[in-house]
């Protein structure tokens, strides 16, 4: 009842409140050539894909995305892919795209409850589906070109099954996917993730690849805002864990309103902010800050983000750690943000 009044108060009485996010990927806002080569690979057309990638060039960050959504894309009808490689088995983007799908099926199998709610059936089916991407992982670093990264973030990719890949190989694929680029974002977002307390590593671990990457990279990078993924981490492992209450979520709150909390991660902001971000894809970048904005409780700088996301996001999973939900978590801040709900 207050909602709805809420609502209609503000659309009378307030600025024009901007149209309600809808989750559904099919109207996400694209490119039009990239919208018609994902139509024409959806009825079939690989080559529309591998075009697609091609033109790309040598912007990572661009194949990177272009790679997983096509990943994606086989998840639900993997066809086209198979039909690729039967046709050209040694094409680098295929067999790429293929250990992606492999990857993100590993993912699947698992689930994204803690390892307390994960099934042995769960954890055997992950292992095995990471063993099978890491396998075509391999073949897609030897075919990869000179400078190419995105192999070798793929391969941290499938570590998560394995502890033993992880003490044994993380830090020669590491710094290999480094050397082929210094800043490269989803490198560094896989390193931090793997070296978190929750996986295979420790706050301090994961804090040090957070803000080295962040430190080094130039203005209006991507990598600079991996200090907020990390305080995300980190708060979800101290003050959330296994746990998605009201209570666990005030903790959270508390924590990034910790005056120096609050210091750090408007300094990484400001650096992201101060350059050009690229052609690659900024969601999940926009959403950390509108997580960030939401638990600290500044609409005025939430609303200025909820804008740039538009109205057909793909909630991260961010809004699950302290909401319990990525799309509710997504909603009710969004609405927060615009003045609808207190």
């Amino acid at each position: 009842m207050f909602f709805y009044a809420r609502v209609f108060l503000r659309h009378f009485y307030g600025s024009p409140l901007p149209e309600a996010p809808e989750f559904d990927d099919d109207k996400a806002p694209m490119e039009p050539f990239v919208r018609d080569a994902v139509e024409r690979v959806r009825a079939g057309d690989w080559w529309a894909g591998r075009k697609l990638i091609e033109d790309a060039g040598t912007d990572w960050d661009v194949r990177d995305w272009r790679i997983s959504a096509l990943a994606s894309m086989a998840a639900e009808d993997d066809r086209w892919l198979y039909a690729w490689l039967r046709a050209e088995p040694s094409d680098p983007a295929a067999v790429l795209i293929q250990a992606m799908l492999l990857h993100q099926q590993a993912a699947d199998a698992r689930g994204s409850a803690s390892a307390a709610h994960t099934s042995a059936e769960q954890f055997q089916n992950f292992r095995a589906l990471s063993d099978a991407a890491a396998q075509v992982g391999r073949r897609a670093m030897a075919l990869a070109g000179p400078y190419d990264p995105v192999p070798w973030s793929t391969m941290l990719s499938t570590m998560f099954a394995d502890r033993n890949a992880v003490e044994q190989s993380f830090d020669e694929v590491f710094n290999e996917g480094r050397r082929r680029d210094p800043y490269n974002f989803d490198l560094h977002l896989t390193a931090t993730t793997l070296r978190c307390q929750k996986w295979y590593g420790s706050h301090e671990q994961m804090f040090a690849i957070a803000r080295g990457v962040a430190a080094a990279a130039p203005p209006g990078h991507k990598s600079t805002l991996l200090p907020l993924f990390a305080h995300f981490e980190y708060a979800m492992r101290e003050f959330s864990w296994d746990e998605r209450t009201k209570r666990s979520r005030r903790r959270c709150e508390k924590y990034f309103r910790r005056p120096e909390v609050g210091q750090e991660l408007d300094q990484w902001i400001a650096k992201f902010r101060a350059g050009s971000p690229g052609a690659g894809p900024l969601s999940l970048c926009r959403q950390w800050m509108a997580v960030y904005y939401s638990l600290a409780g500044r609409r005025k700088d939430a609303k200025v983000v909820f804008d740039e996301l538009g109205q057909f996001p793909d909630p991260s999973h961010e809004w699950n750690y302290f909401w319990g939900d990525r799309e509710w978590g997504y909603l009710q801040n969004w609405w927060w943000a615009n003045g609808v709900r207190p």
